[in-house]
C-alpha cells in the first residue's frame, strides 16, 4: 500500500476511535481513562492530518498552509510555488485506479 493510502487509513482509524470514544463519553463523562485516551487519539489524529496536508493536500480548510502545501510536489499544478489549495490532488474518495494511472500509488 502506498504511503498516501496508508496515511489516509491511519486518519480514518483515529476518526473511528474518536467517534467510539465520544459515544462512550456521552454516557460516562467522568471516566478519566477514557478522557485521557480521547485526548491522545485526538492529538494523534491532528498530527496525522498535518502530516497528510504537508505531504499531499489538506483534508479540510483549517489545515491549509500556503507555505507548506504539497511539499512533495506530487499532484500540484504549482510545484515549488507558494499557493493556496486544499485540492491539489485526487480527493480521498477518488478511485484508487485513477491514482495509479497518474502515478500516485
Amino acid at each position: 500500500m502506498a504511503e498516501r493510502a496508508q496515511l489516509l487509513e491511519q486518519i480514518q482509524e483515529t476518526e473511528f476511535q474518536i467517534d467510539d470514544l465520544v459515544l462512550y463519553l456521552d454516557t460516562h463523562p467522568l471516566d478519566n481513562t477514557a478522557l485521557d485516551t480521547f485526548k491522545q487519539v485526538k492529538n494523534r489524529r491532528y498530527e496525522l492530518l498535518q502530516d497528510y496536508a504537508k505531504k499531499y493536500e489538506p483534508l479540510n480548510q483549517y489545515l491549509v498552509c500556503p507555505d507548506t502545501n504539497n511539499e512533495s510536489g506530487s499532484w500540484t499544478e504549482y510545484p515549488d510555488q507558494r499557493h493556496f489549495t486544499w485540492t491539489d490532488g485526487p480527493l480521498p474518495w477518488d478511485c484508487e485506479w485513477e491514482w495509479e494511472q497518474k502515478g500516485g500509488m
